[in-house]
C-alpha cells in the first residue's frame, strides 16, 4: 500500500493502515526526534506525538503539495521543536538544529540518506549560526538573542543577518561543487 492510501485510511480512523504507517516510519521519525532532542526517553515522547498529530490531521494530507514522508517528518520537526521551547534544560547543537532551518523535503532527505547542512553550518561562524538557530528554530526576537547570548541589540542582529547570509553562501558553494 502507498502512503497516500495509508493516510486516507487513517483519515477514515482505519487502525489497520494507521498501525502498517506507523511500523513504515517509525525509525526515520524516532531518528530525526532523537537528533534534534538528543534524549531517547524524550525523542519517544516527540515520535509518538507526531503519530498522533499525523492521526489526526491525516484528512488534512495533500499529496499534490509533497511526499507522506515529507509531510510526516515535517510534522516530527515540529514536534520536536515545540518540546525544545518548552524544555529550555535540554542541550541544543546549534548545526544540528539548524537542520530544521530547510524545507521539510530537505530534512527527510537528511533523515533518508545523512545529507545534511551540518557542513556548511560548520563554515559559518559560530556565533552567527548560534544566532540563525535562536531566530530560525526557537522563534526568538534579536532582543531575546542579545539578552541570551550576552551581546548588544545590533550585534545580536548583525549576526543573524551575517548568518542566513554565510548559510546560504556555503550552501550555494557546496551544490555548485556536488558536496553533500
Amino acid at each position: 500500500m502507498s502512503d497516500e492510501t495509508l493516510l486516507a485510511g487513517m483519515a477514515a480512523d482505519d487502525p489497520d493502515a494507521a498501525a502498517v504507517f506507523v511500523r513504515r516510519h517509525q525509525g526515520k521519525v524516532y531518528g530525526l526526534a532523537l537528533l534534534l532532542v538528543g534524549v531517547p526517553a524524550v525523542a519517544e515522547e516527540v515520535a509518538q506525538e507526531a503519530f498522533v498529530r499525523a492521526w489526526r490531521h491525516a484528512d488534512a494530507f495533500d499529496a499534490r503539495r509533497g511526499r507522506a514522508t515529507t509531510w510526516l517528518l515535517a510534522i516530527a520537526r515540529n514536534a520536536a521543536i515545540d518540546v525544545l521551547r518548552v524544555r529550555r534544560d535540554l542541550p541544543v547543537d546549534p548545526a544540528v538544529m539548524a537542520e530544521t532551518i530547510a524545507s521539510p523535503d530537505r530534512l527527510a532527505e537528511r533523515v533518508a540518506d545523512g545529507a545534511t547542512l551540518d557542513a556548511a553550518l560548520a563554515r559559518v561562524p559560530a556565533e552567527q549560526a548560534t544566532a540563525v538557530v535562536l531566530a530560525a528554530v526557537f522563534g526568538l526576537t534579536g532582543v531575546e538573542i542579545a539578552e541570551r547570548t550576552g551581546v548588544p541589540l545590533g550585534t545580536a542582529k548583525t549576526r543573524v543577518r551575517l548568518g542566513l547570509r554565510h548559510l546560504r553562501d556555503e550552501l550555494a558553494t557546496m551544490r555548485e561543487v556536488g558536496a553533500p
